[in-house]
């Protein structure tokens, strides 16, 4: 069984921890290695190793940032189907889900490569006699990255490549579930050119996650996790002096109002629902159908569920296996509270044929029709393939519905109706809304984050937020003296 280290200083290693976790192809049920889970000790050599490379990069100019970053674009570009099979092996997702993945981080990147702009300051001459303002942003120093195992890939590059452009050090903690792609791309940034110990990464768990923010010279802490881990990662690390942002669970709503396309709806809600076995953050688990359409946007939706092949990803299906036999049994336990609480299991998807071998952790698409909000399938975060209709009367009934939800991470409306579109986007409480449009991720130009229990925090992820959260401001006001000048005053000095 082969050891997953940890990459440090520029090349694999192995710390000095004896915890053990094991990793699995979930299409086959079959563990395929272990991970060494790292202790305080290893994480304190990973973040001397960064602190120590943290000096030095922060004095790298701009152009030597930027043409690292380029090269880092073209070695992912290059190895992305690499990375997609990686992705595929640890996590189950299909191949094509998993190379959008792939795209999706590669997008920022791009932006990463356009750093110098994003750093510019300002400049103000003459604010009072002779003397100049101007501001500028500068690295923090030593940060530290915690990643989800739905997004093994792009969740480090919302942030690794924006803190490093930005010139920090970084050290990385992947899912222990599928941590080899974040070794791959360690190597493909020291392969671009990124000095030794600028990007570490350090595998382990929920000890390694509180040695991190334990740690004093970590500056700052980007995790996206379930909420309750959110909420524990924000008070811990603010309570360290840390600056953290931390993208918590979801609860995504998609309206769909009477004069929609329903072919379009029912697309969307197949697609957001059951894409990557509902194992995502901006995936549609509660669809609100407003009254007449619900008997037949639901048909519409079983219908195509039918149609739906799971089984391994490798094989060309449209689903693949949950993450890990447990999480596959946790998800499998809410079909069956749903059906206990008396909602319609329209597709059941424990009873689902897969194309795949039977000892992975399969569970089918569901569709459960006549759910009500107190239901756990509705209240709870489920990160499974399981799709909830509500049924309201009226417009209003649905924003008040989703607005009652702690949750705020995503939305979407369908409709071909203007006006009440641009209403809901003004009146919903929701951090990412979509306009006829079910996965509501922004580009890497924007920033991605929710509000309420899905962000704890005040700065979103990649964009201009994820610019100034890995960099502190700071105001430079300047006089240079010329030979006309001379005498003492002690008065206050003011702005004439």
């Amino acid at each position: 069984m082969s050891l997953i280290g940890h990459f440090i200083d520029g090349k694999r290693t192995c710390g000095t921890s004896t915890r053990r976790g094991e990793v699995f192809d979930p299409a086959t049920g079959r563990r395929t290695a272990e991970v060494e889970l790292a202790g305080a000790a290893d994480v304190a050599a990973a973040v001397e190793v960064a602190e120590r490379a943290a000096r030095t990069w922060r004095d790298a100019s701009l152009a030597k940032r930027t043409a690292v970053l380029f090269a880092v674009r073209e070695l992912v570009n290059a190895r992305r189907n690499e990375l997609a099979e990686l992705i595929t092996a640890e996590h189950g997702k299909v191949l094509a889900d998993a190379a959008g993945e792939v795209q999706r981080g590669l997008e920022v990147i791009e932006y990463a490569c356009g750093i110098p702009s994003a750093l510019r300051g300002g400049f103000s001459e003459n604010v009072s006699t002779d003397v100049d303002s101007y501001s500028l942003r500068q690295p923090l120093g030593v940060v530290a990255v915690v990643s989800p195992f739905n997004f093994p890939v792009m969740v480090p590059l919302w942030f690794v490549p924006v803190a490093v452009a930005a010139g920090n050090a970084v050290v990385l903690k992947p899912s222990e579930k599928d941590p080899s792609a974040a070794l791959l791309l360690a190597e493909l940034f020291a392969e671009a050119g990124l000095p030794d110990g600028v990007f570490n990464v350090v595998n382990g768990d929920a000890e390694t996650v509180d040695a991190l923010l334990d740690h004093p010279v970590v500056r700052a802490v980007s995790f996206v996790g379930s909420t309750p881990v959110a909420r524990h990662v924000y008070q811990r690390g603010t309570a360290n002096g840390k600056r953290v942002q931390a993208l918590g669970g979801a609860k995504n709503h998609m309206v769909v109002l009477p004069d929609a396309d329903l072919d379009l709806a029912a697309d969307a809600a197949v697609n957001a629902g059951f894409g990557s076995a509902g194992e995502r953050c901006m995936a549609i688990s509660a669809l609100v159908a407003v009254e007449p359409v619900a008997d037949e946007l639901v048909a519409r939706i079983a219908g195509r569920i039918t149609g739906l092949r799971t089984g391994d990803g490798r094989r060309g299906c449209d689903m693949g296996p949950l993450v890990t036999a447990a999480h596959a049994a946790r998800v499998r336990a809410y079909l069956e509270a749903g059906v206990a609480a008396g909602a319609v299991p329209v597709v059941d998807g424990r009873d689902v044929t897969v194309d795949g071998d039977p000892n992975g952790f399969w569970l089918g698409p569901t569709l459960f029709d006549r759910v009500t909000p107190e239901m756990s399938i509705y209240t709870d975060e489920i990160f499974g393939p399981v799709l909830s209709v509500l049924r309201v009367d009226s417009y209003d009934e649905a924003v008040a519905l989703v607005n009652a939800n702690p949750y705020g991470n995503g939305t979407a409306i369908f409709t071909n109706d203007g006006g009440a579109a641009r209403r809901y986007q003004h009146e919903v409480e929701v951090g990412m809304v979509g306009v006829n449009v079910p996965i509501p991720v922004p580009m890497a130009y924007y920033s991605f984050g929710g509000w309420k229990s899905s962000l704890f925090g005040d700065l979103h992820a990649h964009g201009a937020d994820g610019v100034a959260f890995f960099t502190r401001g700071k105001v430079v006001t300047s006089r240079w003296l010329d030979p006309r000048h001379g005498g003492v005053n002690l008065g206050f000095p003011t702005q004439t």
